[in-house]
């Protein structure tokens, strides 16, 4: 089975007949021990750290299909390498573009991935409201006031900022849920100015970069939105399908992580460009992210266990079904 390989250390990637060679590389230029990669066991490449690769390299992995995610120094995503788009399909082309323009389909999508979000939203707080004996109700109830505007909204830009008010309600929790080790102190972004927004950045990078995969494995164009606005050097549908895991895969992991202990203030430093994780609690958080995507729970509808990976593909097949008037897309909701 492929899967997900991260490289944390700078280094040298190239081809050695059908498997990667990945040769890690110090500041003073000595090598490492070389790891080996076949690949056909590898999906997609999440790299964190400065990489040495030729065209010839990144011909054979376009040739594979195998994806590739860059992340800087800050841990901010910097864009992917993605293989020619070996599924795509002219109809589903037109019909996804006919579902953009069109500002009665957009919109109605556009509604599901916030009420989709929302609703998983509420499934993290009130897990905790029930766990940590309250402090979250009024929260929950504001989200369920604001969810009752979805449906109300006319156009996109007055849909984000339901979206807005119910994600800023929602991050104003974590106090509560996490305690005292770790403060929101509002959300920062690019860079974060502490360490709970360094955990928020970098889950959802990841997250929207396992979305980007697995619209790759679909005939959905990746450019091509509608909640969030298409825009130049941007897959903005992966923005689209993040929104729904966020709360699922991230969240609950940040809360489970901090709350075991397993990350703590010392595992971050502050920079000029903002607090970030250090390697050693980022390999943790990347092996936890990686089980979670691993992890699988059994499908109401198909009667049958799946991962959470394969729940974001399941998610664009629903997709790719609305746009071509076979089914009407209902978001993924949790019921756990």
């Amino acid at each position: 089975m492929k899967q997900t390989k991260y490289l944390m250390n700078p280094g040298r990637l190239s081809r050695q007949d059908h498997t990667l060679k990945f040769t890690p590389v110090d500041e003073d230029g000595n090598e490492g021990q070389p790891r080996f990669l076949p690949v056909n066991q590898v999906s997609d490449l999440y790299v964190f750290g400065s990489l040495d690769a030729n065209s010839a390299l990144y011909n054979f992995l376009g040739k594979e299909g195998i994806a590739v995610h860059f992340f800087d120094y800050y841990e901010h995503y910097t864009g992917s390498f993605m293989p020619r788009e070996y599924l795509l399909a002219g109809k589903m082309q037109v019909e996804q573009t006919k579902h953009y323009v069109s500002g009665k389909k957009r919109i109605i999508l556009a509604k599901a991935f916030v009420e989709g979000a929302a609703t998983n939203i509420l499934r993290v707080l009130k897990y905790y409201e029930n766990r940590k004996a309250g402090g979250l109700n009024e929260a929950i109830l504001t989200i369920e006031q604001l969810m009752t505007l979805i449906h109300s909204a006319t156009d996109v830009p007055s849909l984000m900022g339901i979206e807005g008010n119910i994600r800023q309600t929602y991050y104003s929790c974590f106090d509560a849920i996490l305690g005292e080790t770790f403060c929101m102190e509002g959300r920062s972004k690019r860079p974060p100015q502490n360490e709970l927004n360094a955990m928020i950045s970098l889950g959802n990078m990841l997250c929207y970069s396992a979305c980007l995969s697995m619209i790759y494995h679909t005939q959905l164009n990746p450019t091509i939105s509608f909640l969030h606005e298409p825009g130049a050097r941007r897959y903005s549908l992966a923005l689209d399908m993040a929104e729904i895991f966020k709360p699922i895969l991230i969240d609950r992991l940040i809360f489970r992580m901090v709350n075991k202990k397993q990350l703590q203030p010392s595992d971050f430093r502050m920079e000029v460009e903002g607090c970030l994780m250090k390697e050693a609690a980022r390999k943790r958080f990347l092996k936890e992210f990686d089980t979670s995507l691993k992890e699988t729970i059994k499908h109401r509808s198909l009667g049958r266990s799946v991962s959470y990976k394969h729940l974001i593909k399941l998610e664009c097949y629903k997709l790719q079904k609305h746009l071509l008037g076979i089914d009407a897309y209902k978001p993924f909701k949790a019921w756990w």
